[in-house]
């Protein structure tokens, strides 16, 4: 059964507290099975790693081709997955990407173990997760608004966040126990990943599908791409949060470069003080998310603003750090403003499109956040090579600042603009306009379009 505005199950009452879109049952166990199936996938991508490494006597141009097979395809298949998620059912996409996955990480794990694996094995295989991933991940972030509705998607957003970033630290460090106990065997990280899948394919199949708040499916119609990109480009408010996700994630999210060159160029250690530093940043990063699950309505676009100025000055100041422990230290308030931002432009993107397009509109957040990585984190390692490893922190963080900062005078456009700074409790505010200025979510701005219609209705009878 498919239900429209008229007929959506009718939302109790979110209540408060950090964890509340628990509460609802489909997401309470989507997401624990969520915890199983990413730890999976980060013990895969540790074992992927490691394994391109044996096969390729250590080249760093095979370990940069992966992490492009990875999120390349995000750049050509998202905005296919928005289609997707916008015309059919949710829920039965997921099934069919969550078990292709799987099939692929069973397939890797089979030709590891019986020891017939190539490197081009290994970049077929990654080319086509990273492919299956970019239609599954608009899906599934369209799918999360349909398990908890609009009251409880920021703090489901949230959660999800700490859920990714709780797997980051579990999944890494079994997977080096797992391999390590194996001699160096990296098929057991890979059947491990491929069983997780069934955890989401379960709880996929568990859910109550009458209690889900489905929008109105789209009929299949030609140009459907181009239309998500219109409704896009006449939002300003969703061109803002997409322009400021695409630089940060371009040339600030690439942690994964920055922090392995710090470790072995300039602080001249091993394996063993990257997986620390990585470690640091997974720990501001779950603070972060923990820290966003206490919002409960849209963000602001100035709170927009300030997140990724504010990371960006971490970022600036993480490369300037002389010493290990200054940087690592550093790098949990960096890890926590890098997923405050994060969560912030996501839930703010969510909650600003409409139910019938935000699978497409999802597509091409992700397309903007993930789709630069492939060209962010070569000339991000480029700057680091020849000019020093803080030298990649150092410019990647001053982009993010111009960028803000360059979004904050757009927004401030013919209005009066003001930064308070307060220290007890220590905060940092932009004011844009008139205190309270909001840009309404896209069931405020329906329910705003009803009662013009309505009153315009009423005007016409009254002459």
């Amino acid at each position: 059964m498919t239900c429209t505005n008229a007929d959506q199950p009718t939302s109790p009452d979110p209540g408060r507290g950090s964890f509340r879109a628990l509460r609802v049952r489909n997401f309470r166990i989507f997401a624990s099975a969520n915890l199983v199936s990413l730890t999976g996938t980060w013990m895969q991508r540790i074992g992927q790693d490691w394994l391109v490494l044996q096969l390729s006597d250590d080249s760093g141009i095979a370990l940069g081709l992966i992490t492009a097979l990875q999120f390349g395809p995000s750049l050509l298949l998202s905005m296919y997955g928005g289609v997707l998620a916008d015309r059919y059912d949710k829920r039965r996409v997921l099934l069919l990407t969550q078990a292709l996955m799987g099939v692929l990480a069973l397939v890797l794990a089979l030709l590891v173990a019986t020891d017939v694996v190539a490197l081009w094995h290994v970049f077929a295989l990654a080319g086509g997760l990273g492919a299956v991933a970019a239609i599954d991940a608009p899906v599934r972030q369209a799918f999360v608004s349909e398990m908890v509705g609009p009251q409880l998607l920021t703090n489901a957003v949230s959660l999800n966040s700490t859920i990714f970033n709780g797997a980051r630290l579990i999944g890494p460090s079994l997977a080096g126990l797992l391999i390590g106990a194996s001699s160096g065997d990296t098929a057991p990280a890979f059947f491990v990943n491929a069983a997780s899948f069934a955890f989401t394919i379960a709880a996929l199949t568990w859910m109550r599908a009458s209690e889900l708040r489905r929008s109105e499916p789209v009929g299949r119609k030609k140009g459907q791409l181009r239309e998500g990109l219109r409704y896009t480009w006449a939002h300003p408010d969703l061109v803002l949060a997409m322009a400021l996700a695409f630089v940060i994630g371009t040339f600030g999210f690439n942690y994964q470069v920055t922090i392995a060159l710090m470790a072995r160029e300039q602080f001249d250690l091993g394996a063993q003080a990257f997986g620390l530093l990585s470690t640091t940043f997974a720990i501001g990063s779950l603070t972060g998310a923990l820290l966003s699950t206490r919002r409960s309505v849209r963000p602001r676009q100035r709170f927009l603003v300030v997140s990724a100025v504010v990371f960006g000055l971490l970022t600036v100041v993480s490369g300037l750090m002389p010493g290990y422990v200054s940087f690592a230290v550093l790098l949990v308030p960096t890890g926590a403003a890098a997923l405050i931002f994060s969560v912030a432009n996501n839930s703010f993107v969510q909650l600003g499109a409409d139910p019938q397009m935000r699978g497409r509109v999802m597509a091409l957040y992700f397309m903007c956040f993930m789709g630069g990585t492939p060209l962010g984190a070569p000339l991000i390692g480029w700057i680091s090579e020849h000019l020093g490893a803080p030298w990649g922190l150092i410019l990647g963080g001053a982009v993010c600042v111009v960028a803000g900062v360059g979004a904050g005078i757009w927004l401030a456009r013919g209005r009066r603009v003001r930064l308070e700074a307060g220290l007890t409790p220590p905060r940092l505010r932009l004011r844009v306009g008139a205190p309270g200025t909001r840009v309404p979510s896209a069931p405020l701005r329906a329910a705003q379009e009803a009662a013009a219609e309505q009153g315009s209705g009423h005007q016409t009878v009254g002459r």
